[in-house]
């Protein structure tokens, strides 16, 4: 058998380079290897001679663009167009074998399973076979909450996301168990590992935020101080402070803000040291 390659190098023992298509007998070559979807070339002309002999076939391994002969003749037509504009019959066989790097359908449901993700989002693929596939997965999600899209070119896609927050409670508010969707309301409160002197704590922060009122605080009978009369931050020991809000968005806000001016304020008293 002799084997000939279009546009690759040879990969194989025994294959070797197309001479110039003036110089070929196609009654010597026995397999073709082209790399393109037979749009034009050697292997188009080649193809437009041999495409009536039901002696031969056309082995399609893999993806092939719309629009190009390959796709065309997947379909196994009766005759196609040659590139002169004129028509030959398809009497040649045609065969299509999955043979791509990617993932198959078991291997993707199989992984989808095992994640569970609430949006899946199908790209690079062929128009018909990824509807198939999006098909597919509707039915195996059809007792799940899972949106399933497959995109058109450019077309822009949105998801929502339903992030879950953990709070401890503590007083009346640990007393009974929230139904779904009742709300709740509460004071904030959140402790911060932090050895420096709270004096420290206080001026640095000073500079960062503009209205800031000490107090005694009556519980602890420790230092305390309130960031824009939304958040307050106490002395709890030697290793610790606290903060203290009622949760609305700019709260919120500012609590991150403080946490954040914490953590750095401890980088630089440690880099002092």
């Amino acid at each position: 058998m002799k084997w000939f390659d279009c546009g690759i190098h040879p990969a194989y023992s025994g294959m070797a380079a197309l001479p110039y298509f003036d110089e070929i007998d196609p009654s010597t070559i026995n397999v073709l290897l082209v790399t393109h979807g037979l749009q034009s070339g050697f292997s188009r002309q080649l193809f437009e001679m041999w495409c009536s002999d039901k002696k031969n076939a056309c082995v399609i391994p893999g993806y092939v663009m719309e629009g190009t002969l390959a796709k065309t003749i997947i379909n196994e037509p009766k005759e196609i167009t040659l590139m002169n504009g004129l028509t030959a019959p398809l009497n040649m066989q045609v065969h299509y074998i999955s043979f791509l790097a990617h993932a198959d359908f078991t291997q993707t449901s199989t992984f989808l399973k095992e994640h569970m993700p609430p949006n899946i989002i199908l790209v690079h693929g062929e128009a018909n076979e990824m509807g198939r596939l999006k098909q597919k997965l509707i039915t195996q999600f059809a007792d799940r909450n899972t949106k399933i899209i497959s995109p058109k070119n450019c077309q822009s896609v949105e998801m929502y996301f339903n992030s879950e927050k953990m709070a401890k409670t503590i007083g009346r508010l640990a007393e009974k168990t929230p139904e779904v969707g009742e709300t709740v309301s509460g004071l904030l409160r959140i402790t911060i590992a932090y050895s420096g002197a709270f004096g420290v704590l206080k001026h640095r922060l000073k500079h960062i935020f503009e209205s800031m009122e000490s107090f005694p605080d009556e519980e602890s009978e420790g230092p305390a101080f309130r960031v824009h009369e939304r958040l307050t931050v106490k002395y709890e020991s030697e290793k610790h402070i606290s903060l203290h809000w009622r949760s609305d968005p700019i709260s919120d806000m500012v609590s991150d803000s403080v946490i954040i001016s914490i953590l750095l304020i401890l980088i630089l008293i440690t880099n002092d040291c």
